[in-house]
């Protein structure tokens, strides 16, 4: 069953900056089902859903906040990253006190798979633009989207950016999921709300837990996100089918 469908019936990452770790997490129950119906647009197929699986996952990801570590939670939206080499996938973030968590989250499986924590006391740059990609790449990508950067003096390695599945990146990448535009989602998908309020809870990190030798603040720039990928098969592949989000394909979840 697609997660889309699931939407419209259920409306419903110190010493180093981030930390990744997987974390299996079984859901016993669902969450409350919403009788609101959002309208479809015409990409997203409504078939049978599962009611309250957002509800249930937001309940999952706030419960792996480490309270004494994180501190409170300020926010969750539901978004996709895009990684270096185009690929989409999807992820539900949540802004705390001292940190954003970004989680891989199986809507099919109602289950957490992986989380990144970030400090926010690293955070020192979120840019906002369009999509570039280099002049010869064969790659394109329409709309905008938010770039955050933790380590401005940390540049990728040349073997990082021709590895598909490298993930030391010092910054990360997200862009509009694909039911923004279901009004009861909006909010939830909303980048220029999540932006400001991680800018927020940044600067105030900064202010709490200050990083000797690194300049305090958050600049917010207004420019191009650029990816560095030239040929993307397996980007386009899987952005065009969705591979990246959580959807049920006959007997599998993806």
């Amino acid at each position: 069953k697609s997660l889309f469908s699931r939407f419209i019936m259920a409306s419903e990452e110190e010493g180093v900056p981030t930390e990744k770790q997987q974390s299996p997490l079984s859901s016993s129950s669902s969450g409350p089902e919403d009788s609101q119906e959002a309208k479809v647009t015409p990409g997203l197929v409504s078939l049978s859903p599962q009611p309250g699986s957002l509800n249930q996952a937001v309940k999952d990801i706030e419960a792996l906040v480490n309270k004494e570590e994180d501190g409170s939670i300020h926010g969750t939206w539901l978004m996709a990253e895009v990684d270096h080499w185009n690929n989409e996938k999807e992820r539900l973030v949540l802004i705390t006190d001292n940190t954003l968590l970004i989680f891989k989250y199986d809507f099919v499986l109602l289950c957490c798979e992986q989380i990144q924590k970030i400090q926010l006391n690293y955070i020192d740059r979120i840019a906002h633009g369009s999509f570039t990609f280099p002049k010869r790449s064969l790659l394109k990508r329409d709309g905008d989207g938010v770039r955050i950067y933790w380590d401005r003096l940390r540049e990728p390695t040349f073997t990082s950016r021709w590895n598909p599945f490298a993930n030391d990146f010092p910054f990360t990448t997200f862009t509009h999921h694909p039911v923004r535009n279901i009004d009861t989602l909006a909010a939830l998908c909303d980048i220029q709300a999540f932006s400001e309020k991680l800018k927020a809870a940044a600067e105030r990190a900064h202010v709490r837990k200050p990083i000797p030798g690194k300049a305090n603040g958050v600049l917010v720039l207004q420019q191009p996100i650029h990816i560095e990928a030239y040929v993307g098969a397996m980007s386009f592949l899987g952005n065009q089918n969705k591979l990246g989000y959580c959807m049920a394909r006959g007997n599998l979840g993806f």
